[in-house]
């Protein structure tokens, strides 16, 4: 028996017969000679089928072959340094497992709705699967982080009772005759979690009910979220880019292949080492009127306010000290400025907007119980959570991370509909 492996796993088998199990590629073909392009997942390899040096059988069997038919090959990996991988496979056999009949996502061009209604299957494709890939390893990295600083992962729950970010953007759902809503945010359980571990971090998916077409929303998208006791919105941003700082550089390290797949250049990745610069609101407003743009003080940046903020510097930048009129109720306002919220929002570079809000707590039970009455909240469905304000209540703060958008501009992809392999938009719930 032939070792089964990975084609990743190439370097480890040089000059040895292996087997591989994965799907054709692409195949073409020069003369007696067969070059079949194999995927199995991990990497492609050029498999090589020399009439000659093959049984009929075989080589009639590559006659059969079209694209993403499933099949199990058989030969020697030798090195080659035309090949991407390194290496390419000489066949001694081909087991197929089934014949793909009419594949529909050819070599032509195809339009985005056709690519997206067939999205289960264009997430073969090679940028695609790279995108994909660097999502993987942005995850990976983001437990990485947080694992070594010994922060505790808590999983917050999907169902809740109320709003975290505002009730008009919510998805109301029935929950046993009473109301329930997709979370928004797992923050405020976050909360409660670090009051017992100090440090925490929630992740998973979240919804927002948005009806918005832009570039870079979704309806579902997966957020990673810190909750730290005893910081501050200092502790907070410096928290923020020592993170985001720490992913960029392990995509980096561990998939340059992937990178060069989707032509990314990687310039303003690789400066992307703190300190990273931070500017007050006030700052900001003013750059934005430099650039000529009429824009009303007190009001919250639109996505092309982002972008020209953005394009000032050659690393994410961090606004803070917002007006506390346009954040959320739970945010705590600077006692020397209360007309600001001690509160903070990273942009990446390159008009990719913000991959980060955060802030710090209002930790004064009488204070956030004011904010949750001129917000319009029910103080039933927060009294939990008021409760952390009664029982050793301390200063905190945090932040969420949206992996989408960190997965847009990592890999340089213009929409963040290609940064989850099946997204959700405001007129998409298939497949």
């Amino acid at each position: 028996m032939k070792p089964v492996i990975r084609i990743s796993q190439s370097a480890q088998y040089e000059n040895q017969e292996v087997t591989i199990k994965g799907w054709l590629y692409n195949m073409r073909s020069s003369g007696k000679v067969r070059f079949l392009l194999v995927r199995d997942g991990s990497a492609i390899i050029q498999c090589v089928v020399v009439k000659s040096e093959v049984s009929d059988e075989v080589f009639e069997k590559t006659e059969l072959l079209t694209q993403e038919s499933s099949l199990i090959v058989t030969g020697k990996l030798v090195a080659d340094k035309r090949s991407p991988l390194g290496y390419e496979m000489h066949v001694s056999d081909i087991e197929i497992v089934q014949i793909a009949k009419d594949y529909p996502i050819t070599k032509k061009e195809h339009g985005i709705d056709f690519l997206m209604d067939h999205r289960h299957l264009w997430i073969r494709s090679k940028r695609q699967h790279a995108i994909l890939r660097i999502r993987h390893e942005i995850i990976n990295a983001a437990r990485q982080f947080f694992n070594e600083r010994d922060f505790v992962l808590v999983d917050s729950p999907i169902f809740t009772p109320n709003a975290a970010e505002g009730t008009t953007t919510l998805f109301k759902t029935d929950y046993f005759g009473s109301p329930a809503y997709l979370t928004q945010s797992g923050q405020l359980y976050a909360e409660a979690a670090c009051m017992a571990f100090g440090r925490v971090y929630c992740f998973g998916p979240t919804f927002r009910a948005e009806k918005s077409k832009t570039r870079r929303h979704l309806t579902e998208f997966w957020m990673i979220e810190p909750e730290v006791a005893y910081f501050d919105l200092q502790d907070d941003m410096q928290l923020a880019e020592e993170f985001v700082s720490y992913i960029v550089q392990t995509v980096l390290k561990n998939r340059r292949a992937e990178l060069e797949t989707l032509e990314r250049d990687t310039k303003i990745l690789e400066n992307t080492v703190p300190p990273f610069p931070k500017i007050h609101y006030n700052e900001a407003v003013e750059i934005l009127k430099k650039h000529g743009v009429d824009f009303p003080y007190g009001d919250d940046f639109g996505g092309a306010d982002e972008t020209i903020l953005s394009e000032e510097f050659d690393k994410p930048v961090i606004i803070h000290h917002y007006p506390a009129e346009i954040k959320a109720f739970y945010m705590k306002r600077d006692p020397q400025e209360p007309q600001f919220a001690l509160a903070m929002d990273m942009l990446a570079p390159e008009g990719y907007g913000e991959i980060i809000g955060g802030s710090q707590r209002e930790d004064d039970y009488d204070t956030l119980l004011q904010r949750i009455r001129e917000h319009n909240l029910d103080e039933k469905d927060f009294e939990w959570y008021l409760d952390l304000r009664k029982y050793g209540s301390v200063p905190h703060a945090g932040f969420g991370l949206g992996i989408e958008r960190t997965v847009a501009w990592i890999t340089g992809t213009k929409h963040v509909r290609e940064t989850i392999p099946f997204p959700r938009l405001l007129q998409r719930i298939y497949p």
